[in-house]
C-alpha cells in the first residue's frame, strides 16, 4: 500500500534556512562541549594518575627510610649468616610487619635481565598487625633482589584491606659477593591513602561533569550570539519578501485588470495610459521605499553626513510636494544640522505625504503646519481625524501600522532615518485634533 502523497512530501520536506541555522547552532554547541570534555577528561586522567602515583611514592619513601634504618641493624654471625638479634632488640618487626629474606642461590643459566633466585625466610614476625600471604611477600622480595634495588606492589591483607608491600635488597659485606644476598620486606596499610585517592577521583569527575555542562551552556550562548546576525538577516529577508509580495500584489492586479479592460476596448485609451502611468509610478515609489527600508534595517545604507541647512531642505521638500488642493504652512528658523541630505529629505517627504494623505476629511483639502526649530526638530502637524486610538506610540512606526488602509511604510522609513542619525520620531495627539509628528535630530550629527 502506497503512502499518501502529502505524507511523503512532509517526510522529505526541506528545512527552512532558519531551521538550518538553528541546527548549525546545536552542532556548534555539541562540538564545543565535546572539545571541552576531551580536554577536561585528559586533564582529569593526568591529575588522577598523578595523585595515584603520589600516595604510593609517599608510602614507599617512608618504608624505604625505615628499611634503610633496619638494614643498618643487621649483623653477620660467626658462620657468615645474618644475625637479626640487634634488629629485634632495637626496633619491633610486628607493626609494621618486617620480614627478612635471604638468597639461597642464583641460577647460572638464567637470563641476565631476569636471573632466577631462590629466597628463604630468615625472619618473620610471629603476630604481625597486617597479615599478608607469604607468596605476595616473596614475589616483591624477589623483584627487589633481581634488580638489586627496591620494589613495591599493591596487595591485600588477609582481611581484604589494601596494603602496600615494599622491599629493599641488601648486599653482604664481603666484596666477592656481587649480587644481592637478600631483601627486607615491609608492609604498610594503605586504606586511608586509597580512600583519599577515591575521594579525589570523585571530586575530579564531578568537577569535570560540572565544567562540561558549563562549557556546553557557554558554547550554546556563544553560538547563539554567533548565529543571531544570520537569523536576523533571514528574518529581515523574509519580512522584506512578505512586504514586497503584499504591497505589489494589489497594484499589479489593478494594472492587469486595467490592461484587460483596455484590450476589450471598454475604456478610453488616454484614460488607460493615464491610470497605467499612475499605477506604475505608485509601484516604483513602493519598490523604492521597500528597498530603502530593507537597506536601513540591514545596515547596508549608512548616513553620509554633512552640514546642511535643515530649514532650506524642508522648504524644498514642501515646494516639490503636490499641494494644489491643500494648505501647507511653513515656519522655519535657520537651522544647521549634520545629516545625510538624501535620507533626511526622504524622511521629511514621507511625513509630509502622510499628512497630506491622511490629515483631512474625505473630499476636503488638508491643513498642514510644518515647523522647523533651531534645536534640530521638524514638526509636521495636520488637522485630520488623528491617530488611531488602538495603536500605541511604540508600534505606530512598525510595518502595516498606519491604520488607514496604507502600508505604513513612509512612517517606518522616517523612524529608521531618525534612529540612523541618533535621533527619534515622536507621534502625538494634539488637543485640537489631528496628528503631530516630531522628527528630532541632534545638532552635532
Amino acid at each position: 500500500m502506497k503512502r499518501p502523497l502529502d505524507a511523503r512530501l512532509r517526510r522529505v520536506r526541506t528545512p527552512t534556512p532558519a531551521q538550518r541555522v538553528r541546527r548549525l547552532r546545536r552542532r556548534i554547541t555539541l562540538v564545543f562541549a565535546l572539545t571541552s570534555a576531551a580536554g577536561l577528561v585528559a586533564m582529569a586522567v593526568f591529575a588522577v594518575r598523578g595523585d595515584d602515583a603520589r600516595w604510593r611514592e609517599q608510602l614507599d619513601h617512608t618504608m624505604n627510610a625505615d628499611l634503610s634504618w633496619a638494614l643498618g641493624l643487621l649483623e653477620a654471625d660467626e658462620a657468615g649468616g645474618l644475625d637479626v638479634g640487634v634488629l629485634l632488640d632495637t626496633m619491633g618487626t610486628t607493626c609494621p610487619p618486617l620480614t627478612v629474606f635471604t638468597a639461597e642461590g642464583w641460577s647460572a643459566d638464567a637470563d641476565a635481565d631476569a636471573p632466577e633466585v631462590e629466597l628463604s625466610v630468615e625472619h618473620a614476625p610471629d603476630q604481625p598487625c597486617l597479615s599478608v600471604a607469604s607468596p605476595d611477600l616473596r614475589e616483591v622480595a624477589t623483584s627487589a633482589v633481581r634488580v638489586g634495588d627496591v620494589a613495591g606492589a599493591d596487595r591485600h591483607a588477609s582481611d581484604g584491606a589494601p596494603v602496600r608491600v615494599f622491599a629493599l635488597a641488601f648486599y653482604a659485606l664481603e666484596e666477592e659477593y656481587e649480587q644481592p644476598q637478600g631483601a627486607l620486606v615491609m608492609v604498610s596499610e594503605a586504606t586511608a591513602q586509597r580512600a583519599d585517592h577515591e575521594r579525589f577521583t570523585r571530586s575530579v569527575a564531578a568537577g569535570c561533569a560540572v565544567l562540561v555542562c558549563l562549557s556546553a551552556a557557554v558554547g550554546h550562548m556563544l553560538s547563539g550570539r554567533a548565529v543571531r546576525p544570520a537569523l536576523t538577516a533571514l528574518s529581515r529577508q523574509e519580512t522584506f519578501l512578505a512586504d514586497a509580495a503584499h504591497d505589489l500584489r494589489t497594484p499589479a492586479a489593478s494594472l492587469r485588470t486595467l490592461a484587460e479592460t483596455a484590450l476589450r476596448g471598454d475604456t478610453d485609451p488616454t484614460e488607460v495610459l493615464r491610470r497605467s502611468h499612475r499605477l506604475a509610478k505608485s509601484m516604483g515609489d513602493l519598490v523604492d521605499g521597500l528597498l530603502t527600508r530593507a537597506r536601513l534595517m540591514t545596515g547596508v545604507v549608512t548616513p553620509d553626513r554633512e552640514p546642511l541647512r535643515l530649514d532650506q531642505l524642508v522648504e524644498a521638500v514642501v515646494a516639490e510636494a503636490p499641494t494644489e488642493r491643500h494648505r501647507v504652512t511653513v515656519r522655519a528658523q535657520e537651522t544647521i544640522v549634520v545629516a545625510d541630505p538624501e535620507l533626511l529629505r526622504r524622511a521629511v517627504a514621507n511625513l509630509l505625504d502622510n499628512a497630506l494623505t491622511h490629515g483631512h476629511a474625505p473630499g476636503e483639502g488638508a491643513d498642514v503646519l510644518v515647523d522647523v526649530r533651531q534645536d534640530g526638530t521638524v514638526t509636521v502637524e495636520d488637522s485630520g481625524p488623528g491617530l488611531p486610538p488602538q495603536v500605541g506610540d511604540d508600534t505606530l512606526f512598525e510595518r502595516f501600522r498606519s491604520g488607514s488602509g496604507s502600508t505604513g511604510l513612509g512612517l517606518s522609513i522616517a523612524s529608521w532615518v531618525a534612529h540612523a542619525h541618533g535621533g527619534r520620531l515622536i507621534a502625538a495627539r494634539p488637543e485640537h485634533g489631528g496628528a503631530r509628528f516630531v522628527l528630532r535630530l541632534p545638532r552635532n550629527g
